[in-house]
């Protein structure tokens, strides 16, 4: 690749990650979207269309070019592991939303065959790339709070997914748990023991699915931190985001955020602000930016990604293992993978 030129992207998926992607890859100084591959090829081409872009049907349109640099995965998450192995067959960097796969032996087996590669390879953990989660973070790291011994994570959706979306996408473990498990690591790295416990107390059809609609996981770390996450696919007052983090010397959280820092105060009520982001899209707009930075100063650096997809690879194995854990009533204790 040439440093005189943005690096050339082809993206997979033209849905509503792939929009958000699209957007930012065009804001980009050093990105060119290049390449929009989607079989659905009127969405492909629609985005395309206010892009620049070329729409294709398949991957094999998009590594036939001797041009491209980079790709990232925003297709649905059945294609994820046959994508990664594709780029880094061709020695193409990768960013992929998560999960690496639903089916933690396709996982596995996609980690061996890819295993000695160094092609940068970033997985969408993008929560990582969050101004506030991320300073504290590095406030956390740097011992401004002495030793962590407590970390709580809350994270509620506004409303339940669609009832099509929920039959196919593995679980509340594996599509929204597993954001707050990478969470966790990233605090937390070395997870030992898993509890979990899970309900259905307000979505019919969640539980005709098989799946709960709110659950708690308790995490213990080998040096004996504790953390728990709440997790719901509800919530009345909005986008419930939040992150505390307990050490021997003090505390850091990052709380919800608004619009606004606007407060009204009157005779019917005090502290009366904008209510929450609505969603992941707008609340989690930066860290998008953010990632999609962080993966282009990766590839022209050469330097590994993080998260990568060892990071993927955990966050998956914690997210079956509190599925089991919350389906057994039992602690599961985690492994190397």
């Amino acid at each position: 690749m040439s440093a005189n030129r943005p690096l050339k992207v082809a993206l997979f998926g033209s849905g509503r990650i792939g929009q958000v992607h699209a957007r930012n890859i065009a804001e980009h100084p050093d990105l060119e979207l290049a390449w929009i591959a989607d079989p659905f090829i009127e969405g492909a081409r629609t985005l395309a269309a206010g892009t620049g872009a070329v729409a294709v049907e398949s991957a094999e349109d998009v590594f036939a070019n001797a041009d491209l640099d980079a790709v990232i995965i925003g297709s649905p998450t059945s294609t994820h592991v046959d994508l990664i192995s594709l780029a880094m067959e061709h020695g193409v960097a990768a960013l992929c939303e998560k999960p690496i796969d639903l089916d933690i032996d396709r996982a596995l087996a996609c980690r061996d065959a890819i295993k000695g590669n160094k092609t940068p390879l970033m997985l969408g953990f993008n929560r990582r790339f969050d101004p506030n989660f991320a300073a504290i973070q590095l406030r956390v790291a740097a011992g401004e709070i002495g030793r962590l011994e407590q970390l709580t994570i809350i994270s509620r959706d506004p409303a339940p997914a669609p009832a099509a979306y929920i039959q196919s996408s593995g679980g509340i473990f594996r599509d929204q748990s597993i954001h707050d498990l990478d969470m966790a690591r990233f605090f937390v790295p070395d997870i030992i023991e898993v509890f979990a416990a899970g309900s259905n107390v307000f979505c019919d059809y969640i539980e005709e699915a098989g799946d709960f609609d709110s659950v708690v996981i308790t995490l213990k770390g080998r040096n004996g931190e504790l953390v728990t996450i709440t997790n719901s696919r509800h919530s009345a007052y909005g986008y419930d985001q939040r992150l505390e983090a307990f050490g021997s010397e003090g505390m850091l959280n990052a709380s919800n955020v608004s619009p606004t820092t606007v407060r009204k105060y009157g005779a019917k009520g005090t502290e009366e602000s904008d209510a929450y982001l609505p969603f992941f899209l707008e609340r989690y707009a930066e860290a998008y930016r953010n990632e999609l930075d962080s993966f282009a100063k990766a590839i022209r650096s050469g330097t590994a990604c993080s998260p990568g997809f060892d990071d993927g690879l955990q966050a998956l194995l914690l997210a079956n293992a509190a599925e089991e854990s919350a389906r057994s009533g039992r602690i599961v204790k985690i492994g190397q993978g």
